[in-house]
């Protein structure tokens, strides 16, 4: 990935509402979601979520297709492949210990994280 478009798709994500919606596509699978569905479930008006996932397409994250009359939304798995990718190629200084896959970090730190106590 070139630096200008990592610089795009990092702004995209840039913005609460989508970074949600993206996170919601990455979980989603390769089934995607409805473009209703999504806004039921961030509870984000349509007209808003549509401004926000054509900057997600244009940054290459989001891809879409008809479906009759619903518009499916997946996330663009080898783009944000590429993105991590790019940000993690120098990583470390050579110690690949160090930069475990993305899926196993996220695991692990799941894991390790302490659970908040509220007294």
């Amino acid at each position: 990935m070139k630096p200008k478009k990592a610089v795009q798709a990092l702004g995209a994500l840039a913005q609460d509402s989508r970074l949600a919606a993206y996170r919601l596509l990455v979980q989603a699978g390769s089934d995607g979601l409805a473009v209703g569905e999504i806004s039921r479930r961030l509870k984000v008006p349509a007209p808003t979520l549509t401004s926000h996932l054509n900057v997600l397409r244009r940054a290459g994250l989001v891809r879409d297709e008809r479906e009759g009359r619903v518009i499916r939304c997946r996330a663009d798995y080898a783009q944000m492949n590429a993105l991590l990718g790019f940000l993690t190629e120098n990583c470390c200084a050579g110690d690949p210990g160090a930069c475990a896959p993305a899926a196993i970090c996220a695991t692990s730190i799941r894991k390790t994280q302490p659970r908040s106590t509220k007294p």
